[in-house]
């Protein structure tokens, strides 16, 4: 559909426009997007016309109806229905025979009943259209052992003899001989009953899609693949609400930040796409005992069942896998446990890892037809710990700039165990109430606080990104404070400075140069000539370290740097010597007759000439024997 914005006063009457909404088989939604094609019409001085041309679609769509019903109320005996015991309506089947002792076909020659396509009662029940792809999904109803169950599976896959024999492992009685005539019979009582098979919109994802947020809004149903269904079944209220509550606000009541700060990030995942954010890492860590698990589960109880089988999980799955998982958590915080314990190609690119997590996107594959999978996506906060910061896994200051660290202290709680009990039995309610203040209170109100924070935080000397997101950290705090604990327990502006870092400190640049600096100092010899015997890098001279560019070349490589960014940063802040006009950045230096290109880094200010670091006598601590 065009934008309403884009409509002209001659396309919004076009037939392009009235067919495509004709078309949509949810009542509900053509009958908004009418209302809004209306009012569009309204704007433009066309709505006596639009009204016209619509009542003359609906008479045409009226006759259509009628002529169908004609076609389809053709005689039909009392074999030709369904005849199951069970919930669900009686259908045509045409020629079938369906009753509860199986499904068959009627031989129009001999009469008898001698193709069986079923031993069972099935029937189709509902169709699903996914909103994401445009994709039809089915669900079948089927009786095994006197009980009905229901069972969502792609349309492609009860379309196809071959396909379909895979539900053998869900239950249902097809195998290689009868499942092409599963096949016809299920297509024959899903096209004899077309109106009586309801249409529903689906959805694969959680989180706010149309307008609603899932799961708690019911218009759209999800039909995510069934390897996560674990995960969507696991969120939503279940045990005491006011247990969870009370024991909350008790923890709260004692000021520890790790608790107070997990808790915001964990309400914020649903904020950062309302809000304009991208997805961010807030990372708990220190020693063990410390409480950082349980704080996790803490975070994990706002939503849903906080069990290591159930919500949270781990870096041991692949990133492909863990990419399908914030696709389907969308907007719900991703949590993961421990970060210590990764997989070998997981370690090996984590730095990766975590640029393609915050960049709220997944990479594009292709299918075994040679199209192109639909491309995952996701905008939420991910929730992780672990001994050591996350940031000591990464070097690159972008990576590093999507992470929010918390250094968790001793005894966050003081009785871990009972914490831990009471979340896993009583959780999911404070999760759903905060989308309900979200909603009442509106994006645009919201957006304000946010800003305001914003503004707060702002300092030229810490990174926006970081600032950005702690600032949805903080207004996630804020709501929730006010509206749901309503216990004035604050994240302080004070403590959430203490998260962001210093642009310095961030700046790949500036970390590569201290750890050029910190070669040098480690290396002495590789720099005096009367030491034999090892590797020379160059000599110090005049408060320069003037390094081989060979040598320079490979330290930069091994500390993960980019030696072209690095120069050319260098040169602007005036640490290196450059020749002429400044084209090149290495420099010509004699060593022993023979000219050798070099880098001419400057030494930090507390150096002297010959790169030893000046320490004042008053700091020196003094030796029992001096």
């Amino acid at each position: 559909m065009v934008p309403l914005k884009e409509l002209t006063a001659e396309t919004v009457l076009s037939d392009d426009v009235l067919t495509e909404v004709f078309d949509q088989e949810d009542e509900l939604y053509k009958s908004r997007l009418l209302l809004s094609l209306e009012d569009r019409a309204g704007e433009l001085g066309v709505k006596k016309k639009f009204q016209e041309l619509v009542k003359a679609y609906k008479r045409v769509e009226r006759e259509m109806r009628r002529r169908e019903r004609d076609k389809k109320s053709q005689p039909c005996t009392l074999e030709q229905w369904t005849n199951f015991e069970g919930p669900y309506n009686r259908m045509q089947c045409k020629e079938w025979i369906a009753g509860e002792g199986g499904i068959f076909l009627r031989n129009p020659t001999t009469g008898y009943t001698d193709i069986l396509a079923c031993y069972h009662p099935i029937l189709p029940v509902e169709r699903l259209r996914n909103l994401e792809t445009g994709e039809e999904q089915i669900k079948l109803a089927y009786k095994r052992n006197g009980r009905w169950d229901e069972l969502i599976v792609p349309k492609t896959m009860v379309t196809s003899a071959n396909k379909i024999v895979s539900l053998s492992g869900r239950g249902i009685a097809v195998t290689s001989e009868n499942a092409k005539y599963l096949v016809r019979y299920l297509a024959d009582v899903e096209n004899a009953n077309e109106e009586h098979i309801a249409v529903q919109y689906s959805t694969s994802k959680l989180g706010w899609v149309r307008g609603g947020f899932l799961p708690y809004d019911t218009d759209i149903v999800f039909d995510g693949d069934v390897r996560f269904r674990q995960i969507a079944e696991s969120i939503g209220p279940s045990g005491n609400r006011n247990k969870w509550y009370e024991h909350v606000v008790q923890l709260r009541s004692r000021g520890r930040m790790e608790v107070k700060f997990m808790l915001a990030a964990s309400f914020s995942s649903v904020l950062v796409q309302p809000l304009g954010g991208l997805p961010y890492f807030v990372d708990l860590w220190g020693e063990t005992e410390g409480g950082k698990t349980v704080d996790l589960m803490l975070a994990a109880s706002v939503w849903a069942d906080p069990d290591e089988s159930a919500y949270i999980k781990d870096y041991k799955g692949t990133e492909v896998g863990l990419e399908a998982i914030c696709d389907l958590l969308n907007n719900l915080p991703l949590i993961l446990d421990d970060s210590s314990k990764k997989n070998r190609k997981i370690e090996d690119n984590f730095e990766g890892l975590v640029y393609d997590l915050c960049s709220g996107k997944g990479k594009t594959r292709s299918n075994k037809e040679l199209g192109l999978n639909r491309e995952n996506h996701w905008k939420n906060c991910i929730l992780t710990n672990g001994e050591r910061p996350l940031s000591s896994y990464v070097t690159q200051g972008g990576a590093i700039n999507r992470i929010l660290e918390i250094e968790c202290g001793e005894r966050v709680f003081e009785d871990p165990g009972y914490t831990a009990e009471l979340v896993k039995h009583n959780y999911g309610y404070a999760g759903q109430e905060f989308v309900d203040v979200v909603k009442n209170i509106g994006v645009d109100c919201i957006r304000e606080i946010q800003q305001g924070f914003l503004r707060q935080l702002a300092d030229d000397e810490k990174m926006q990104k970081q600032s950005l997101s702690l600032s949805i950290v903080l207004t996630a705090d804020k709501l929730a404070t006010d509206y749901l604990f309503k216990d004035a327990h604050y994240i302080s502006l004070d403590e959430a400075r203490e998260v962001l870092i210093d642009r310095n400190e961030l700046s790949d640049n500036e970390r590569c140069y201290q750890f050029v600096l910190d070669k040098v100092a480690m290396n002495p010899a590789r720099f005096d000539n009367k030491v034999e015997n090892v590797e020379k890098w160059g000599t110090i001279e005049n408060g320069y370290a003037i390094i081989y560019t060979t040598a320079f070349t490979a330290l930069c490589k091994e500390g993960g740097f980019s030696r072209t960014s690095f120069l050319s940063w260098a040169n602007r802040k005036g640490v290196i010597q450059v020749e002429g006009n400044g084209k090149r950045m290495d420099k010509v230096k004699s060593f022993n007759g023979n000219k050798i290109r070099c880098i001419f880094l400057k030494l930090n200010d507390n150096t002297d000439k010959d790169g030893f670091v000046k320490v004042d006598d008053d700091s020196q601590e003094r030796l029992p024997f001096n």
